[in-house]
């Protein structure tokens, strides 16, 4: 697997399953609202050829270098802006544009992030605590660990990770920071690592997944960019455009198929009310009634696109 992935920024999953969902036609203009190292940007402006146009955020510096390195071909077809997907709107509404054809959402982090030892994302590789995707703004990780009170900590360990020895961890870090603080990474995979009872779960999984999760998501305010990104798409696509949104934990599949599902329904009177007060109608038809799930081929050739999910609906 480490020679297959050698030299490559970000391995993008499912981009067939994803160009199917996304319906990409000449003239279309589209949205990627995570760039990464560009991969699913380069499928659609082939699928949008000669013509389509294509905005691609990101807020990794580093992602907008590669994605502009691997697009430099496609001209003025491409526009790429350092933003987070969250502020969709106030870009294309700085360029003119009221609606889209077409936006994707691919979540979580990107494999250069993972890779990249600095960066501060995986408990593998020893590093100071970060895991800012913007490298330039907000608190890091570090602040966190070291800042936030227990109560406060085993909050984002319990809701972000959906971790249930939430408390013992967070326990654990301030008693361990009260000493010196808390660096790197390894230093807090192994307070979390000894925290943990072992069990045939954590044989499987480092006790360390999970927190490292929540920590990320709260440095980086992931959850409500999320929504905020779901709400707003529905709204900047034009008819019968599609919101793509390819995410990698519950949380994140929760988000999107709870916003879709109220998107789809329409109506939100109580089912006592014999007529509808609320006069609402659906914007969204759902198009993946269940997730698409990765190939048993893609999966052998990127373990990491295991726990991925695509979900997609249509303006109607």
């Amino acid at each position: 697997m480490e020679a297959k992935n050698k030299g490559v920024f970000h391995r993008p999953v499912m981009i067939a399953e994803t160009l199917v969902a996304l319906q990409c036609r000449s003239g279309g203009v589209y949205l990627d609202g995570t760039a990464g190292g560009g991969g699913h940007s380069l499928e659609i402006l082939k699928s949008s050829a000669p013509d389509g146009l294509l905005i691609a955020l990101d807020i990794d510096d580093e992602a907008i270098e590669e994605t502009k390195k691997r697009l430099i071909a496609f001209g003025g077809r491409v526009i790429l802006v350092k933003s987070n997907f969250s502020a969709m709107r106030s870009v294309l509404a700085g360029m003119g544009i009221s609606k889209v054809d077409g936006i994707l959402l691919d979540l979580g982090v990107s494999s250069h992030q993972l890779d990249s030892a600095v960066r501060g994302f995986s408990f593998t590789l020893d590093a100071p605590l970060d895991m800012r995707m913007d490298k330039n703004r907000g608190p890091s990780a570090y602040d966190l660990v070291n800042s936030l009170s227990r109560e406060e900590l085993e909050k984002i360990i319990r809701e972000y990770g959906e971790e249930r020895m939430a408390r013992r961890i967070a326990t654990a870090v301030t008693k361990r920071r009260a000493i010196s603080v808390i660096r790197t990474t390894t230093e807090l995979a192994g307070i979390v690592a000894a925290a943990c009872p072992r069990t045939r779960e954590a044989a499987r999984i480092h006790p360390a997944t999970r927190t490292f999760q929540a920590i990320r998501i709260a440095v980086n305010n992931e959850l409500s960019n999320i929504e905020q990104a779901l709400e707003d798409g529905a709204e900047l696509l034009r008819s019968g455009g599609r919101l793509c949104v390819i995410s990698f934990h519950s949380l994140e599949d929760r988000l999107v198929k709870t916003s879709f599902s109220a998107r789809g329904k329409g109506c939100i009177c109580p089912p006592d009310f014999p007529v509808c007060a609320c006069d609402r109608k659906p914007t969204l038809k759902i198009v993946t009634k269940k997730p698409i799930i990765p190939s048993e081929s893609e999966i052998s050739e990127n373990p990491r696109s295991r726990s991925a999910r695509l979900r997609a609906a249509e303006k109607i």
